[in-house]
């Protein structure tokens, strides 16, 4: 399943549309993609969208931030980057249990993720476009991918 983005309009009702879909819920999303994909761009998109007030940025040198949602409750920003290689626990699971968290080059800690998830991997198909590629795992996941898609 795939949608293929235009511009940063594009980008930003896209992920409106994610966050209707993924509020209250419990949801891990990870993001995978070359350097420059925008897996940061849409983190700020579907953060903004889910009332998110801070700026979010990348949390490449901190790994980890949290941001209150609109709801109150937490948006967890993962950036595994740096983590390759690391086969240690870092105690991510219980993030993974808490609200929406999302997850950048998820592939780091492959091995920590739970096994249900909405995989995103985000091509760059020039200056202002992308594609991306869903592959839900888990029957929750797929319902969310088939009304993104409608």
């Amino acid at each position: 399943m795939k949608i293929a983005i235009h511009s940063l309009k594009d980008t930003q009702e896209f992920a409106q549309k994610m966050a209707n879909l993924c509020k209250d819920k419990q949801i891990v999303i990870t993001l995978d993609g070359d350097l420059g994909a925008g897996k940061t761009t849409w983190t700020k998109s579907f953060g903004k969208a889910l009332g998110v007030k801070d700026v979010i940025n990348s949390p490449t040198f901190t790994i980890l931030k949290s941001y209150t949602m609109e709801n109150g409750k937490p948006l967890h920003h993962i950036d595994a980057y740096r983590l390759e290689g690391t086969n240690q626990d870092l105690g991510f699971e219980e993030l993974f249990d808490d609200d929406i968290c999302v997850i950048e080059w998820a592939k780091f800690i492959e091995d920590f993720l739970p096994e249900e998830r909405l995989e995103i991997t985000i091509k760059r198909l020039d200056e202002d476009s992308r594609l991306f590629i869903f592959e839900p795992k888990g029957k929750k996941y797929e319902q969310i991918v088939k009304e993104l898609i409608k």
